[in-house]
Protein backbone atom coordinates (compact mmCIF):
# COMPACT_ATOMS: atom_id res chain seq x y z
CA UNK A 1 0.00 0.00 0.00
CA UNK A 2 1.50 3.30 -0.88
CA UNK A 3 2.75 5.36 1.79
CA UNK A 4 1.19 8.98 1.41
CA UNK A 5 2.31 11.03 4.67
CA UNK A 6 5.31 12.35 1.90
CA UNK A 7 3.50 12.94 -0.96
CA UNK A 8 2.99 16.76 -2.16
CA UNK A 9 0.38 18.81 -0.77
CA UNK A 10 0.83 16.78 3.21
CA UNK A 11 1.89 18.25 6.09
CA UNK A 12 5.15 16.15 6.16
CA UNK A 13 5.86 16.78 3.13
CA UNK A 14 5.58 20.40 3.53
CA UNK A 15 7.26 20.80 6.53
CA UNK A 16 10.36 18.90 5.01
CA UNK A 17 10.28 20.90 2.25
CA UNK A 18 10.40 24.28 4.33
CA UNK A 19 12.90 22.60 6.77
CA UNK A 20 15.93 24.84 6.22
CA UNK A 21 13.53 27.81 6.89
CA UNK A 22 12.12 26.58 9.96
CA UNK A 23 15.99 25.88 11.30
CA UNK A 24 16.78 29.36 10.05
CA UNK A 25 13.96 30.69 11.94
CA UNK A 26 14.53 28.50 15.11
CA UNK A 27 18.31 29.78 15.08
CA UNK A 28 17.21 33.04 14.91
CA UNK A 29 15.14 32.76 17.90
CA UNK A 30 17.69 31.03 20.13
CA UNK A 31 20.13 33.17 19.27
CA UNK A 32 18.51 36.51 19.83
CA UNK A 33 17.34 34.73 22.97
CA UNK A 34 20.63 33.95 24.69
CA UNK A 35 22.28 37.16 23.79
CA UNK A 36 19.05 38.86 25.59
CA UNK A 37 19.34 36.51 28.43
CA UNK A 38 23.34 37.05 28.99
CA UNK A 39 23.46 40.89 28.54
CA UNK A 40 20.05 41.32 30.98
CA UNK A 41 21.57 39.09 33.55
CA UNK A 42 25.22 40.78 33.05
CA UNK A 43 23.45 44.11 33.62
CA UNK A 44 20.49 43.48 35.77
CA UNK A 45 22.81 42.06 38.11
CA UNK A 46 25.19 44.92 38.30
CA UNK A 47 22.03 47.03 38.84
CA UNK A 48 20.56 45.14 41.55
CA UNK A 49 24.15 45.71 43.42
CA UNK A 50 23.72 49.18 42.50
CA UNK A 51 19.81 49.25 44.24
CA UNK A 52 20.99 47.21 46.89
CA UNK A 53 24.37 48.87 48.62
CA UNK A 54 25.15 51.92 45.73
CA UNK A 55 25.03 56.03 46.58
CA UNK A 56 22.27 57.77 45.86
CA UNK A 57 23.86 59.09 43.02
CA UNK A 58 23.71 55.65 41.73
CA UNK A 59 20.23 54.33 42.94
CA UNK A 60 18.34 57.40 41.53
CA UNK A 61 19.06 56.36 37.98
CA UNK A 62 18.89 52.85 38.76
CA UNK A 63 15.41 52.97 40.64
CA UNK A 64 14.25 55.37 37.56
CA UNK A 65 15.60 52.97 34.95
CA UNK A 66 13.83 49.95 36.51
CA UNK A 67 11.04 51.50 36.91
CA UNK A 68 10.57 53.01 33.44
CA UNK A 69 11.33 49.95 31.50
CA UNK A 70 8.77 47.42 33.70
CA UNK A 71 6.25 50.16 32.73
CA UNK A 72 7.20 50.30 28.63
CA UNK A 73 5.56 47.36 26.94
CA UNK A 74 8.22 45.29 24.79
CA UNK A 75 6.55 46.16 21.44
CA UNK A 76 6.78 49.76 22.17
CA UNK A 77 10.09 49.51 23.00
CA UNK A 78 11.51 47.34 20.42
CA UNK A 79 9.58 49.95 17.82
CA UNK A 80 11.13 52.46 19.58
CA UNK A 81 14.31 50.78 19.62
CA UNK A 82 14.78 50.33 16.26
CA UNK A 83 13.30 53.60 14.59
CA UNK A 84 14.79 55.93 17.37
CA UNK A 85 18.31 55.10 17.38
CA UNK A 86 17.88 55.69 13.25
CA UNK A 87 16.89 59.34 14.68
CA UNK A 88 19.92 59.44 15.93
CA UNK A 89 22.42 58.36 13.41
CA UNK A 90 23.16 55.33 15.34
CA UNK A 91 22.79 52.51 12.75
CA UNK A 92 22.10 48.98 14.15
CA UNK A 93 20.59 45.83 12.57
CA UNK A 94 16.75 45.17 13.23
CA UNK A 95 18.47 41.50 14.95
CA UNK A 96 20.50 43.77 17.07
CA UNK A 97 17.98 46.49 17.85
CA UNK A 98 15.29 43.70 18.66
CA UNK A 99 18.26 42.30 21.08
CA UNK A 100 19.09 45.64 22.70
CA UNK A 101 15.18 46.46 23.45
CA UNK A 102 14.60 42.64 24.44
CA UNK A 103 17.89 42.91 26.94
CA UNK A 104 16.77 46.29 28.11
CA UNK A 105 13.38 45.51 29.24
CA UNK A 106 14.56 41.98 30.41
CA UNK A 107 17.80 44.13 32.74
CA UNK A 108 14.89 45.92 34.37
CA UNK A 109 13.65 42.70 35.85
CA UNK A 110 16.67 40.97 36.64
CA UNK A 111 17.34 43.96 38.69
CA UNK A 112 14.83 44.41 40.50
CA UNK A 113 14.78 40.55 41.63
CA UNK A 114 18.04 40.47 42.16
CA UNK A 115 17.75 43.53 44.54
CA UNK A 116 14.79 41.67 46.35
CA UNK A 117 17.29 38.77 46.86
CA UNK A 118 20.22 40.58 48.01
CA UNK A 119 18.40 42.48 50.54
CA UNK A 120 16.73 39.51 51.82
CA UNK A 121 20.12 37.87 53.16
CA UNK A 122 19.99 38.16 56.85
CA UNK A 123 22.07 41.21 57.51
CA UNK A 124 24.50 39.12 60.25
CA UNK A 125 25.68 37.34 57.31
CA UNK A 126 27.29 40.73 56.11
CA UNK A 127 28.52 41.35 59.37
CA UNK A 128 30.39 38.50 59.57
CA UNK A 129 32.26 38.47 56.89
CA UNK A 130 33.60 42.02 57.75
CA UNK A 131 34.35 40.28 61.24
CA UNK A 132 36.68 38.25 59.15
CA UNK A 133 38.46 41.27 57.21
CA UNK A 134 36.62 40.44 54.42
CA UNK A 135 36.43 43.63 51.84
CA UNK A 136 33.43 44.47 50.47
CA UNK A 137 34.28 43.45 46.88
CA UNK A 138 34.85 40.16 48.07
CA UNK A 139 31.65 39.68 50.84
CA UNK A 140 29.92 40.60 48.08
CA UNK A 141 31.07 37.95 45.72
CA UNK A 142 31.64 34.98 48.17
CA UNK A 143 29.25 35.41 50.65
CA UNK A 144 26.27 37.57 49.34
CA UNK A 145 25.70 37.19 46.06
CA UNK A 146 25.59 33.17 46.05
CA UNK A 147 22.80 33.25 48.50
CA UNK A 148 21.22 35.96 46.85
CA UNK A 149 21.20 34.00 43.17
CA UNK A 150 19.97 30.69 44.52
CA UNK A 151 16.66 33.55 45.71
CA UNK A 152 16.56 34.61 42.65
CA UNK A 153 16.59 31.82 40.06
CA UNK A 154 12.78 31.14 39.80
CA UNK A 155 12.19 34.55 38.73
CA UNK A 156 15.38 34.79 36.72
CA UNK A 157 13.40 31.91 34.56
CA UNK A 158 10.37 33.02 34.27
CA UNK A 159 12.22 36.72 33.12
CA UNK A 160 14.64 33.61 30.66
CA UNK A 161 10.84 32.45 29.48
CA UNK A 162 9.49 35.74 28.59
CA UNK A 163 12.16 36.76 26.23
CA UNK A 164 11.82 33.71 24.18
CA UNK A 165 8.35 34.43 23.97
CA UNK A 166 8.72 38.01 23.18
CA UNK A 167 11.22 37.28 20.43
CA UNK A 168 7.89 36.53 18.34
CA UNK A 169 7.51 40.15 18.53
CA UNK A 170 11.02 40.92 16.54
CA UNK A 171 8.96 40.35 13.13
CA UNK A 172 7.37 43.61 13.36
CA UNK A 173 10.64 45.33 12.11
CA UNK A 174 11.67 42.48 9.71
CA UNK A 175 13.35 39.95 11.96
CA UNK A 176 12.79 36.27 10.43
CA UNK A 177 12.47 34.21 13.49
CA UNK A 178 10.94 31.42 14.09
CA UNK A 179 7.22 32.63 13.83
CA UNK A 180 8.00 35.04 11.02
CA UNK A 181 9.36 31.94 9.15
CA UNK A 182 5.89 29.45 9.72
CA UNK A 183 3.83 32.67 8.51
CA UNK A 184 5.98 32.75 5.50
CA UNK A 185 5.44 29.23 4.99
CA UNK A 186 1.89 29.47 5.66
CA UNK A 187 1.57 32.22 3.14
CA UNK A 188 2.74 29.28 0.59
CA UNK A 189 0.57 26.58 1.63
CA UNK A 190 -2.04 27.49 3.83
CA UNK A 191 -1.75 25.13 6.12
CA UNK A 192 -2.15 27.50 9.06
CA UNK A 193 -3.19 25.09 11.61
CA UNK A 194 -0.24 22.79 11.00
CA UNK A 195 2.68 25.30 11.19
CA UNK A 196 0.87 26.87 13.81
CA UNK A 197 1.09 23.96 16.00
CA UNK A 198 4.51 23.01 14.64
CA UNK A 199 5.49 25.85 15.80
CA UNK A 200 3.54 25.99 19.63
CA UNK A 201 5.80 22.74 20.00
CA UNK A 202 9.21 24.45 19.71
CA UNK A 203 8.70 26.94 22.00
CA UNK A 204 7.50 24.77 23.86
CA UNK A 205 10.52 22.43 23.64
CA UNK A 206 12.79 25.69 23.96
CA UNK A 207 11.21 27.19 27.32
CA UNK A 208 11.20 23.58 28.49
CA UNK A 209 14.60 23.53 28.26
CA UNK A 210 15.36 26.45 29.97
CA UNK A 211 12.99 25.60 32.83
CA UNK A 212 14.95 22.35 33.32
CA UNK A 213 18.49 24.38 33.34
CA UNK A 214 16.98 26.54 36.01
CA UNK A 215 15.98 24.05 37.90
CA UNK A 216 19.35 22.43 37.71
CA UNK A 217 21.04 25.84 38.66
CA UNK A 218 18.82 25.89 42.04
CA UNK A 219 19.78 22.03 42.89
CA UNK A 220 23.40 23.26 41.77
CA UNK A 221 23.07 26.23 44.99
CA UNK A 222 21.03 24.15 47.01
CA UNK A 223 23.68 23.62 49.42
CA UNK A 224 24.05 27.50 49.92
CA UNK A 225 20.87 27.46 53.39
CA UNK A 226 21.23 30.86 55.68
Amino acid sequence: MMDLSMQPGTFLFEAWQARWSLLNGLGVTMLSSLWSIVIATVCGTLMGVALAYGWWWLRLPARLYVDVMRGIPVLVLILFTYYGLALFGIDVSAFWAGIIALSAFATAHVAENLRGAVQSVPAGQMEAAKAIGLTFPKRLWYVILPQAFRRTLPPWVNTGLEIVKGTTLLSVIGVVELLLASQQIMARNYMIIDFYLLATVMYLIINFALAQLGGLLERRFSYLRY
